[in-house]
């Protein structure tokens, strides 16, 4: 009997190793994703997702654009909520890793913190959802799309009988879709984190999307940030133009500018892009991305982006924000980009941005002709910072705070130098 029992256990034993043989990759990744915002990790791991996920590479396929450079110092002090504040130690509190700032057609300041550097990719997280709009844009323009109005569920059946059924693209769009989702990135638990373990273990992002039955609001009626929004609208993307998303920005992005360096895009078990917060590249091609915008959608005298989804997607079109949810009342939204608080300096009509989480930027702002990307690993984002403020807030006040001075100086004044 002791010997059958024995052989028994061994035989378990034997199939549990197998189980963790075959499953050995999955279980690393779990692993470094539980961990990749510890202190000790967080910086490392945002200049090296590709050894953490599963990714897509997309090679350079197009001229690289060759910057002129205008050096000039950061001033050293920028205003935040009405008082002046040291610059040098804010970008410190903020856990800066990048810093990219272009006036008109020049960089004017360029530097990298935390021992990181020019030409490392850094993870965009939220800011790719701005990028997907864009994608979205080409597709409205080509008839892809008929209408912003159509139910997601005429285009992906699968959503059908989900929390989705009755939501728009426009709803998707504006991140009024009304399904419940918790959003929460420092609860383990938090919707946002359980998908964070299906990509890591491989499983399917449109399953999770479709396995989302519950909803909190009629769709349309409020405004909630709800990241998984992006992935239906990747869904639909995908549908409407029988490509898929990789596809869609080798061919109408990353092939029409002139990016610097290859990039690539986090992706789950199937090779479908983690459009939501997967784009990984170099600051200065963020900040690219942040001119064409500027720029009306124009590069090198070419529309890449339609000028009137430009204009669309970067008002304040979405409907107020929902009692109780985490978003900045003061803050607008349009489609999968962000709007600053209306302001009567006419230095900041129009100005809009891209936001990922731990304090990734793209800021845009067309009057005073300015782009400012920003790289971070910030593990307070979520806190209230030292002036009472959200850290969102206190961020655009340094952008708009910078925008305002160089757009004062006189870059002509200054030695351009070209360089890629």
């Amino acid at each position: 009997m002791k010997k059958r029992v024995l052989s028994v256990i061994g035989i378990l034993l034997l199939i549990a190793a197998v189980v963790v043989i075959m499953n050995i990759g999955k279980i690393q990744r779990l692993l470094l994703v539980n961990a990749l915002f510890e202190e000790d990790n967080i910086v490392h791991n945002f200049s090296n997702m590709d050894a953490l996920m599963f990714t897509h590479p997309h090679p350079i396929s197009a001229e690289p654009y060759v910057w002129r450079e205008a050096a000039q110092a950061l001033p050293q002090t920028v205003i935040i909520d009405g008082e002046p504040r040291a610059l040098e130690p804010w970008l410190e509190e903020a856990s800066t890793t990048a810093l990219v700032i272009v006036h008109g057609d020049d960089i004017i300041f360029e530097d990298y913190y935390k021992g990181t550097g020019a030409e490392e990719r850094r993870i965009s997280w939220s800011m790719a959802k701005s990028f997907l709009s864009a994608l979205v844009g080409t597709a409205v323009e080509r008839g892809e799309i008929k209408s912003l109005d159509v139910q997601v569920t005429d285009y992906v059946p699968a959503l059908k009988g989900s929390a989705y059924d009755g939501a728009s693209l426009r709803n998707v769009l504006n991140m009024s879709s009304g399904v419940a989702f918790n959003e929460d990135y420092l609860d383990s638990g938090s919707d946002i984190n359980k998908m964070g373990r299906v990509l890591a273990l491989g499983g399917s992002m449109d399953d999770f999307a479709a396995g989302i039955n519950v909803r909190a609001r009629t769709p349309g009626s409020a405004r909630q940030y709800v990241s998984i929004d992006t992935h239906v609208i990747g869904m639909v993307l995908r549908a409407a133009t029988g490509k898929t998303v990789h596809e869609l920005y080798d061919e109408r992005l990353w092939s029409q500018i002139g990016f610097g360096a290859d990039s690539f895009y986090m992706t789950d078990g199937g090779d479908r892009a983690f459009v939501l917060g997967g784009l990984n590249m170099r600051t200065r091609d963020y900040a690219l991305f942040g001119k064409v915008m500027r720029d009306g959608g124009v590069y090198n005298g070419k529309s890449i982006i339609p000028a009137a989804w430009v204009t669309e997607s970067t008002a304040n079109n979405a409907p107020a924000s929902a009692a109780g949810s985490h978003n900045d009342a003061s803050v607008g939204y349009g489609y999968q980009w962000w709007v600053p608080p209306a302001s009567e300096d006419a230095g900041f009509q129009g100005d809009f941005f891209a936001v990922g989480i731990y304090g990734q930027y793209i800021y845009v702002n067309p009057a005073l002709d300015i782009v400012i990307a920003k790289n971070a690993a910030h593990r307070e984002f979520m806190s209230p910072a030292a002036s009472g403020k959200g850290y969102m807030m206190e961020n655009i006040d340094v952008f708009r705070s910078l925008a305002k001075y160089y757009a004062a100086k006189d870059p002509a004044a200054e030695d351009l130098t070209a360089k890629d």
